[in-house]
């Protein structure tokens, strides 16, 4: 880097000083608690860079950096798309921000940065990787990544190890990546030591000689725990005895490296292992970056607005500039995490305030939930829940006006600091609020478009609530009940939702009917019959199906291990939980080529298949409607030289299909 070049970045940084202080601080009143953030100014070809390295300086060598680096820059010369920033889960976070952006650009970077770093400081999901970790290992990802970067560069620069191997081997690792438990709490998996067949007890091998299996799947496979349990039991025992969804890690412990020379497999090299354990390890790292996309983007959109905007972060000569930066972002096509996400967390908020006024309108005599819509007049609900004048507009000359407000919403130290001028409050008014305060400025249901959200309450809603209502406090007036009202409640369901969900449980629990409605979401599909895409529905519960269906399993197939002496012949069976989405046989079978080089044996994959006759597909376009697929039974197997592909009959495969939809999350501890 040139002197020039620093200079520059150095000045930047320093005229940043202010707005990423005053940004923590802001963001903290506003009750998030992000990991500390560390921000880097970079520029053009810097940023391409770090986002084809997913966020890092230093990753493993591979030509799959380059592909991503010159995608990234394509699309920044031919689609008109830039990149405003790049964030990783780390602690503390690192953020990097282009020279290039304006100050408004900036801020906004900024703002979105102190949310996503307080999402992965409090998401659970984010947890997995870490509780399984030591103290020392806590979120220290860049760490990591550099130690896995320089012990892949070693292994290539070994004269012992041919470099282009390494290479096919993270490329053989890599088309698992997908395939691991992301529901579980992160292990590292542990050296294997030896056969653990070596110490069979001889009383048990007549039992398993009975099995039938071969010597090399009873020195791989029967610990000792699994031998004693067997001695209680008749019969075969299945390997492993559920299906296991860690793919990466059943091939690391018990897979072999395929010798093409001596044409069988054999032990795996130590350098062989100890990749496996980088790319797995590397899997779980990013995978709750992908099962929370919406969510994240979404609560780093909103955050980002309500502090650029309601609070006016933006300075006024900067607004323009943001407004069109936002659109741009909220506006991008396809399936967009950040519209879709910020949609659904005002929904959260809104939807929760609505329900904390109806339940004090409800406990007012003479209203229920029956008269509650004809009775209540929804106009001056909102005219009461309007922020007192003294919080909506703070300036030095009106400090004095928040002597009448409650304790609860203003911060009095604050307030005094700027009366004497040590807070600049023309600036920065929310210094001298509280969190209840803020919340009490920022109510989201009298916002101009909120405003007939909360008279749009149907009668089910009203009855779901009003049933449940104790009657242990009632009020004489509405005024009285709406005296009693939480503001904060909102924000405090947000933060509790951000705890605790990922994008299909946070999905499934909010994409009502109300909001696909309103939102105007539908379903669309292809034809068979016309060869053409059309609206398929605007149901709830179609909508809904669609889109869990591609945040399940990072919106990749589930595939787990069902067999690992298949055939008795150390062949692995694999089996894709079938969920209605088909898998594309071509992929399907490349992974399998792929896998074998892990398994150093046959592959084999059960899979449900969807297909139609052409005689149907004729059928129904004359009579204008889709033709009725049937599902049917496939194993492809290979086996090192060929793919095969044989019909299986539906009693095969039933056990893989879904007998709803399978989503494959939403264990029940997690849900908020």
């Amino acid at each position: 880097m040139s002197n020039t070049d620093r200079f520059r970045k150095q000045a930047i940084a320093a005229d940043l000083e202010e707005p990423v202080a005053e940004a923590r601080n802001l963001a903290t009143k506003l009750g998030l608690d992000p990991y500390p953030v560390k921000y880097w100014i970079i520029d053009y070809d810097e940023m391409n860079e770090l986002i084809a390295y997913g966020g890092f300086q230093s990753r493993y060598p591979h030509w799959r950096w380059g592909m991503q680096y010159d995608r990234q820059q394509k699309q920044g010369q031919y689609s008109g798309g830039k990149a405003f920033e790049i964030v990783n889960n780390d602690n503390p976070a690192h953020a990097f921000l282009q020279e290039s952006n304006t100050v408004a650009d900036q801020k906004a970077v900024i703002t979105h940065v102190e949310a996503h770093s307080d999402f992965f400081a409090n998401n659970d999901w984010f947890g997995m990787f870490t509780r399984g970790q030591s103290d020392e290992e806590q979120v220290n990802a860049a760490a990591m990544l550099e130690r896995h970067a320089r012990a892949i560069d070693e292994y290539m620069s070994d004269p012992d190890i041919d470099r282009a191997e390494v290479e096919k081997w993270i490329d053989h690792c890599l088309s698992l990546e997908d395939n691991i438990d992301q529901h579980q709490v992160f292990s590292r998996r542990h050296d294997i030591e030896g056969p653990a067949g070596d110490g069979i007890d001889e009383d048990l091998a007549a039992k398993l000689d009975e099995l039938d299996l071969s010597d090399e799947v009873k020195g791989e496979v029967f610990t000792e725990e699994w031998v004693e349990k067997l001695e209680g039991e008749e019969g075969a025992v299945n390997f492993p005895e559920t299906p296991q969804k860690d793919v990466l890690a059943f091939v690391r412990e018990h897979g072999k490296q395929y010798d093409a020379e001596a044409g069988r497999g054999v032990e795996m090299e130590e350098w062989q292992r100890d990749i496996l354990d980088m790319m797995r390890a590397e899997a779980y790292y990013f995978a709750a970056q992908k099962m929370t996309k919406v969510m994240n983007e979404g609560w780093a959109a909103y955050w980002e607005s309500t502090m650029m905007t309601d609070e006016a972060f933006a300075s006024d000569d900067e607004f323009v500039n943001y407004a069109d930066h936002m659109a741009k972002v909220l506006a991008s096509g396809g399936l967009n995490p950040y519209s879709l996400g910020m949609e659904l967390w005002e929904y959260v908020e809104n939807t929760t305030n609505r329900q904390e006024v109806i339940e004090h309108l409800l406990r007012v005599e003479g209203i229920s939930w029956r008269n509650l819509t004809e009775v209540v007049d929804f106009d001056a609900v909102l005219e009461t829940l309007e922020p007192p004048a003294a919080i909506e507009t703070i300036t030095h000359g009106t400090l004095d006006s928040l002597e009448e407000v409650p304790d609860e919403w203003v911060d009095r130290e604050a307030l005094e600091q700027a009366r004497s001028g040590e807070i600049d409050v023309e600036t920065y008014p929310w210094k001298v609020l509280t969190y209840e305060g803020l919340a009490r400025r920022h109510y989201s249901l009298v916002k101009r478009q909120n405003r007939g959200f909360l008279a749009r309450v149907n009668q089910n809603e009203l009855e779901r609530i009003g049933r449940y209502l104790f009657d242990d406090a009632r009020y004489s007036s509405v005024e009285e009940a709406l005296e009693e009202v939480d503001f904060a409640t909102g924000w405090d369901r947000m933060f509790d939702v951000r705890e605790s969900h990922n994008d299909v449980t946070f999905l499934d629990e909010f994409l009502t009917q109300e909001f696909i409605t309103e939102n105007n979401y539908f379903t669309y599909e292809h034809s068979q019959a016309t060869g053409q895409f059309h609206v398929a529905s605007d149901a709830a519960e179609d909508v809904k199906k669609k889109l869990l269906l591609q945040f399940t399993n990072f919106g990749k197939p589930t595939v787990a291990v069902y067999d690992g002496n298949y055939n008795n012949a150390n062949e692995l069976l694999l089996g894709h939980q079938y969920n209605g989405v088909m898998l594309d046989l071509g992929k399907a079978k490349e992974t399998l080529r792929r896998i074998f080089e892990l398994w150093g044996r046959p592959v084999n994959l059960l899979t449900i298949v969807k297909e139609v006759d052409e005689h149907d597909i004729e059928v129904a376009k004359r009579r204008n409607r889709e033709p009725e697929p049937e599902e049917r039974g496939k194993l492809i197997r290979y086996d090192g030289d060929s793919v095969t592909t044989e019909d299986l009959s539906w009693e095969d495969v039933e056990h893989l299909a879904a007998d709803d939809v399978d989503y494959d999350t939403k264990p029940d501890e997690w849900l908020a």
